[in-house]
């Protein structure tokens, strides 16, 4: 369930390619949305019938690093159930991206998950001159396997997407406008299209009180979720664009992953409001 949450929240504003396919070599037009030092915490719930369980969590960090002599943002967001569900379906999963700072192009990401003994790693090496990346995918059910693929200028990963479409104008979009997009998921792109349903005031489980702006996207049928479900999105409506509550439907039940604590953000708070 833990990698349902942070592919939901790496889905909630991927439509960063194609809304940043740029006519240069940066894949947006600037970075005001987050710094080195952001920490970002939530706690995710699974529901089975009338039962909400407080069942894990989820933390999305942000580093500057080097990587092949460029300075770079590293983003590292790790999941794990609670030490008192392990005995009943243990789960460690850790996603981490390099992308350039200047450029935001991707250069590297690992997915490496441990789930109820089922596990799975993907390696991406991207060469954004060529427009190709080499991918390395293994898992419980089938041996390592590497592939190089053609892929368009800005075809992020999913979680150099969460941060790339942090900084959308929002203000550009209508009710209801679908934003196409494609997203790297294994060794395959998938084409999308979320959809902008407007703004609304969202209450966390400690209370707190946030403006927000909501989306939603189709799901993309696979391990987790099946097809034609819907995910809805809420993040803040100011410069930080922190997501605040994420709901979906998966194969069982539904999860829930809701903002438990921020920290290093780069903007004032200006979307949280005072009770």
């Amino acid at each position: 369930m833990l990698r349902a949450l942070i592919l939901i929240a790496a889905f909630l504003f991927a439509g960063a390619t194609g809304a940043f396919a740029l006519k240069t070599d940066r894949c947006i037009p600037e970075n005001f949305a987050f710094t080195a030092g952001e920490e970002v915490e939530y706690s995710v719930y699974y529901n089975w019938g009338p039962i909400w369980v407080n069942a894990g969590l989820v933390t999305f960090n942000v580093h500057e690093r080097v990587y092949r002599n460029r300075p770079v943002y590293h983003f590292d967001s790790y999941g794990t159930t609670l030490r008192r569900y392990d005995w009943l379906f243990k789960v460690r999963d850790r996603f981490q991206s390099y992308v350039d700072k200047e450029t935001f192009q991707p250069l590297w990401y690992e997915m490496d998950t441990y789930e109820g003994g089922y596990v799975a790693r993907d390696v991406y090496h991207y060469m954004p001159d060529q427009n190709r990346v080499v991918t390395t995918t293994e898992n419980s059910d089938r041996p390592r396997q590497t592939d190089t693929l053609d892929i368009e200028a800005c075809s992020f990963d999913v979680i150099t997407a969460v941060y790339a479409a942090r900084n959308l104008d929002f203000q550009s979009y209508r009710i209801n406008e679908p934003i196409p997009f494609s997203i790297l998921i294994g060794n395959e792109l998938f084409d999308l299209s979320p959809r902008f349903l407007g703004k609304e005031t969202i209450k966390t489980r400690e209370g707190e009180l946030f403006d927000c702006i909501k989306f939603s996207v189709e799901l993309v049928e696979g391990f987790i979720f099946t097809a034609g479900n819907e995910m809805f999105v809420w993040v803040t409506d100011d410069d930080n664009r922190v997501p605040v509550l994420v709901e979906a439907q998966i194969r069982i039940g539904s999860v829930k992953a809701m903002l438990k604590s921020s920290r290093g953000l780069r903007n004032p708070e200006s979307a949280r409001l005072a009770n």
